[in-house]
């Protein structure tokens, strides 16, 4: 149990390092934070590991884990006893939706933990990658739009030449 919360400090302890990167987990992390709760003693011991679990979840590389991730969070939103656990789950819950590419999720649920927590760095962190992605979607299916009308003007012109230039040959 050790080895698996001392990766998972490493991995948590990569966003407060200055980088903007959001951490990633291995499989090996969620397997041992899965054994932890199968071993926990108490409510309040299988809590706190549900809670890493949950970490671990929506920061994996494998859609299946992030989804299983964001399942687990959204079902125990309700049972938040502090504000402080409803800003970890909200941030989850928006890191969880930022890996599936719903960024408007992401971005209402940050949203929401400004509103617990204005100044909380790791969510303006977050935000600011929201902002870019979007951003950054946007210019690509601009160019995409602008490249699609693009080719079709080609191809329009393509097809004008070719029957000018046939209406033409028949004078």
């Amino acid at each position: 149990m050790d080895g698996h919360v001392g990766k998972f400090m490493e991995s948590v302890g990569s966003i407060f390092s200055g980088g903007d990167v959001l951490p990633w987990c291995d499989r090996d992390i969620i397997a041992g934070f899965e054994s932890e709760i199968a071993e926990a003693t108490n409510e309040e011991q299988k809590s706190d590991s549900l809670m890493r679990l949950s970490w671990a979840l929506v920061h994996s590389r494998q859609p299946e884990d992030v989804n299983r991730g964001i399942g687990m969070l959204q079902a125990s939103l309700d049972r938040s006893s502090s504000p402080l656990q409803m800003k970890e789950k909200l941030y989850l819950l928006a890191v969880g939706h930022y890996r599936t590419g719903d960024y408007t999720r992401s971005r209402q649920l940050l949203e929401r933990c400004l509103e617990i927590q204005p100044d909380w760095r790791q969510a303006l962190t977050l935000q600011r990658l929201v902002e870019e992605k979007t951003r950054r979607d946007g210019m690509i299916g601009m160019a995409i739009i602008t490249g699609a009308f693009g080719l079709v003007g080609l191809v329009a012109g393509g097809i004008i030449a070719a029957a000018s230039s046939s209406s033409s040959k028949k004078k």
